[in-house]
């Protein structure tokens, strides 16, 4: 349950915040000292921002029945469809364009200029697959997920794609959309053998 609050609170926090269309000016500080690193980091970048499309889920749900995890297949399909319906829910609300359009001197790398940015897609899906994956991990390994979000979120600032808020408002929605499959599903007890 405070996954769902705590993810829809900054999600709120960061529509307000986004919801006239403007990048204020420590938005825009953070958004320029990301998306200005060298051009040399642009090929892994591209890469990393690749965990976060679409497909990702599925494959996530095949991974999870060749490993004999049908919940948590079942859980990676739920969390792909449920990013699609909220995602567009959230856009309705919240009308931001991409940095390309709504911040000065941005630089899209491979990423479209145009078009609504709020939230980020791509960190709605990784926040959600981390939140349903991580259960199932052992030890310090429930920290990988969360840290490819962080380089997903990253990467899709670096590549121009977003601003700050349009990335964490969309791991905080993802992070909701986990808490609540979570809940519906149930996940491994702690020393389960299932895990």
């Amino acid at each position: 349950m405070a996954w769902i609050l705590g993810g829809l609170l900054v999600l709120l926090v960061g529509g307000l915040i986004a919801d006239d269309g403007n990048v204020d000016g420590w938005e825009r500080a953070i958004f320029h000292a990301i998306n200005g690193l060298p051009s040399s980091l642009e090929p892994v970048m591209g890469a990393v921002q690749l965990l976060g499309i679409l497909a990702i889920g599925p494959v996530v749900a095949v991974a999870a029945l060749l490993a004999k995890r049908p919940r948590l297949a079942v859980a990676a399909i739920a969390v792909t469809g449920t990013k699609l319906i909220l995602e567009r829910v959230v856009k309705a609300f919240v009308e931001r364009q991409r940095p390309a359009t709504s911040v000065p001197d941005a630089i899209p790398r491979g990423v479209p200029v145009r078009g609504l940015a709020f939230a980020s897609g791509h960190a709605i899906l990784a926040a959600a697959l981390a939140g349903v994956i991580s259960p199932y991990l052992p030890g310090w390994w429930k920290t990988v997920p969360w840290l490819l979000v962080v380089l997903i979120c990253f990467a899709r600032v670096y590549l121009g794609a977003h601003n700050p808020l349009d990335v964490v408002s969309g791991a905080g929605l993802g992070l909701a959309i986990a808490g609540g499959i979570n809940l519906l599903l149930g996940v491994p007890a702690a020393n389960a053998s299932d895990r």
